[in-house]
């Protein structure tokens, strides 16, 4: 089972959110503030970590910088109640895999916990388009390490700008059922929830 920590200062919310949790993964540990928190996670050493932005101490993008200095091999979900685009971007540049609103219901950040823990991104679709917006508009480039084709490396490119699948089957001269099998190729590839997050990870990791 997965295994799980978590770092919040608010008593009532950390309680519902380990609630959450446990219904899906095994929590190691719990802490109130930045740094018992990176304390706890440093002697647990959990596969992921699920940590507020605004902790006393240290704030969750402080921990998050410290976990992977570190080098605990331990993933980082970051939960707030902020939506703001430099937070956002914060988070990222930090390290973190994924970035959750505390609003979104509790399926949420157990799909973010369940991805990070496999190595993906995960941004809730709230705020996903923040994300999308700051790197669609740099100068495209594929990776050489990256699992995607030429033709699914235009297809995600599209996703990103947010096109729809019938108008990437217009721009791209294919079958509606072509690009659909495309994106099911990508998902797997990306090890994705859906075609927003599979344009994170591949705009996160430079595949696209």
């Amino acid at each position: 089972m997965i295994r799980v920590a978590l770092v919040e200062d608010h008593a009532l919310t950390r309680e519902g959110m380990k609630t959450a949790l446990q219904t899906a993964f095994d929590v190691v540990g719990e802490a109130a503030d930045g740094i018992s928190g990176h304390e706890m996670i440093a002697r647990e050493r959990p596969d992921v970590a699920v940590i507020d932005l605004g902790l006393p101490g240290i704030d969750g993008i402080a921990l998050t910088q410290r976990i992977r200095a570190d080098g605990l091999g331990t993933h980082v979900v970051i939960v707030t109640m902020i939506d703001v685009e430099d937070e956002v971007l914060a988070a990222l540049a930090a390290g973190a895999d994924a970035y959750c609103l505390k609003s979104s219901p509790a399926s949420t950040l157990i799909d973010a916990v369940r991805i990070a823990s496999e190595g993906g991104a995960y941004f809730d679709p709230q705020i996903a388009h923040v994300v999308l917006s700051r790197f669609s508009s740099r100068t495209p480039t594929q990776s050489p390490s990256s699992p995607l084709t030429p033709r699914e490396s235009d297809v995600l490119r599209l996703i990103a700008d947010g096109k729809a699948n019938t108008e990437i089957a217009t721009t791209l001269n294919m079958g509606l059922g072509t690009v659909k099998g495309h994106i099911r190729d990508i998902l797997e590839k990306l090890s994705a929830a859906d075609r927003t997050q599979a344009a994170v990870v591949a705009l996160r990791k430079g595949f696209i």
